[in-house]
């Protein structure tokens, strides 16, 4: 039996707008197209992944989307410059020896009541709002660590759920409001306003 040698898997760190989350992003896709949020270790259940970073006692949420991890960490870690070094060799060795990251079956048992993904019943307008966010809102927050889902539309208000390094972080606001809430309204009149609750 021939075996052949596995990916290196090269990882490096970015910082985010929110000084409480870093982002690891490897040189391989860790979950295409799609991004999961686990807000603490009793929700990491549908990702191996999840479950050993939480072993680190200094990560206080993970957020896996595209080819990175990005990763809150807890109010008393001083400093992500410490804990870097000893995350970003574990995920190295972790992708390197095929860990799992994510269990698509039980990810998909999760309640998914956010999700920009549209579907027959949706409204017109709700339909409008979910292709805006993944086509122009979902590639930028991206590059920040996180994600923004739809989670509902009422009479002109629009509600979406901060994700990753978007959830707690004190730009997203601004981000929210001058930026998804002004193209809303330009491009879709019934928009009125834009809120957003982090998980």
């Amino acid at each position: 039996m021939i075996k052949t040698g596995n990916t290196i898997i090269s990882i490096y760190t970015e910082m985010t707008p929110n000084p409480e989350t870093m982002k690891f992003v490897a040189n391989k896709l860790l979950y295409p197209g799609k991004s999961v949020d686990f807000i603490d270790e009793t929700t990491a259940g549908p990702s191996p992944l999840a479950k050993e970073l939480f072993s680190f006692p200094f990560i206080k949420s993970v957020f896996i989307a595209s080819n990175f991890v990005t990763l809150t960490k807890t109010a008393d870690t001083d400093d992500w410059q410490d804990v870097i070094p000893a995350v970003k060799q574990f995920l190295k060795d972790y992708l390197e020896n095929g860990g799992a990251v994510v269990n698509e079956d039980e990810v998909s048992k999760m309640r998914q009541e956010s999700s920009n993904t549209v579907h027959a019943d949706d409204d017109d307008v709700v339909k409008r709002i979910k292709e805006l966010l993944d086509n122009y809102v979902r590639p930028a927050v991206e590059m920040d660590g996180g994600a923004i889902q739809f989670k509902s539309y009422d009479e002109g208000t629009v509600n979406l759920m901060l994700q990753g390094s978007c959830s707690g972080c004190p730009s997203s606001m601004i981000t929210l409001k001058a930026g998804i809430e002004g193209m809303m309204k330009r491009m879709i009149p019934e928009v009125k306003e834009v809120v957003a609750e982090a998980e």
